[in-house]
């Protein structure tokens, strides 16, 4: 059965776990090192991404300085980033839906990075933004 998008927003439930975080950018060839860091934060959210540019580091921002001896080469973001978990499973088929959810965030001037993982889509919404991206999201399910 396909979902459809209404039935989704019905399910959805939102999480946050009230933490700021910094994303890292790290030269491409440092996964290994970005994965063992990953590894030992051992915190309900960490994201390890790499790509052919870059690796990108998601960690919590008070987790940065116990690092900072191993990271050469990086960038830190300058902002803090909240997380908000889309808490509802997605079909992989389930079409427009973070389309849905970046219309509603546009429209309230709120700037997001979508991440998405197997079966849930995640937000890092700038802190300062984070209480107003809740109640647009929030207003969305109804």
């Amino acid at each position: 059965m396909t979902q459809t998008i209404d039935e989704v927003l019905q399910q959805l439930k939102l999480y946050t776990d009230d933490t700021d975080y910094k994303l890292l950018r790290l030269h491409p060839r440092a996964v290994t090192l970005a994965a063992g860091i990953a590894a030992e934060v051992a915190d309900p959210f960490v994201l390890c991404m790499a790509d052919k540019d870059e690796v990108t580091l998601v960690i919590a921002a008070e987790r940065v300085a116990d690092f900072a001896d191993r990271l050469r080469d990086h960038v830190i973001s300058d902002a803090n980033y909240r997380l908000i978990t889309l808490d509802v499973a997605l079909s992989p088929s389930l079409v427009g839906f973070m389309a849905k959810i970046s219309a509603v965030l546009a429209s309230a001037g709120i700037s997001l990075l979508a991440l998405s993982a197997f079966s849930r889509d995640h937000l890092l919404i700038p802190s300062d933004q984070f209480d107003r991206a809740w109640q647009a999201l929030e207003a969305l399910k109804r």
